[in-house]
């Protein structure tokens, strides 16, 4: 169980020999989260899931990388090979994930420089790579972020740490992987593995 082969390598069951059915192709779509469902396989409560909403797979099954909460919208990857996502979600990968931010407060130059020189939270240490103040309108202020990491709910802890609440949250990017403005909200496509 669990035993890895590559092409041309011979199996035998009992001394009888398996033949193996060509390789499972990797597949890798991009899903528009909508805000409202979770990211998980099963919910006790029979909330909608962003599995719901998948193309069905003939073998195997999808693996998300990464996570959105249930108020976050935006970018999914979804693929159907284990070491794909977790290279992908692995740290050593040093993928960005860049999200657009409503956040109602006033961000100041010393809150961003404290944000992209990092804080401590109370699982450590974190910070931007880059912060970008887009447009506002009265409290509420619009900025794209950028992070090298995907920890629980990190880009809303991180404005809390500076008294800044974060209303709106979306995920635009993650890697070289770009949200099409074409896919609507509960959608998907067929993506790159890269």
């Amino acid at each position: 169980i669990g035993d890895r082969v590559g092409p041309g390598v011979e199996i035998h069951v009992d001394g009888k020999p398996v033949h193996i059915v060509g390789g499972l192709e990797t597949r890798v779509i991009l899903y528009h989260k909508p805000e409202g469902e979770i990211c998980t396989r099963d919910d006790p409560d029979g909330r909608r899931t962003v599995f719901e909403s998948l193309p069905s797979l003939k073998i195997g099954r999808w693996i998300i990388v990464g996570r959105l909460d249930i108020n976050t919208t935006g970018l999914l990857l979804f693929t159907n090979n284990g070491e794909v996502a977790n290279t992908l979600m692995h740290p050593s990968s040093n993928l960005e994930r860049e999200y657009q931010v409503r956040i109602l407060g006033e961000i100041t130059p010393a809150i961003i420089a404290r944000l992209t020189k990092g804080v401590m939270l109370d699982d450590g240490m974190a910070s931007f790579k880059k912060i970008e103040v887009m447009r506002g309108q009265g409290a509420n202020k619009w900025c794209k972020v950028v992070l090298m990491e995907g920890r629980n709910r990190e880009v809303k802890r991180l404005f809390e740490s500076q008294g800044l609440q974060v209303n709106k949250l979306k995920r635009t990017r993650f890697g070289k992987q770009y949200l099409p403005k074409s896919l609507s909200p509960g959608h998907w496509i067929e993506g790159k593995c890269e």
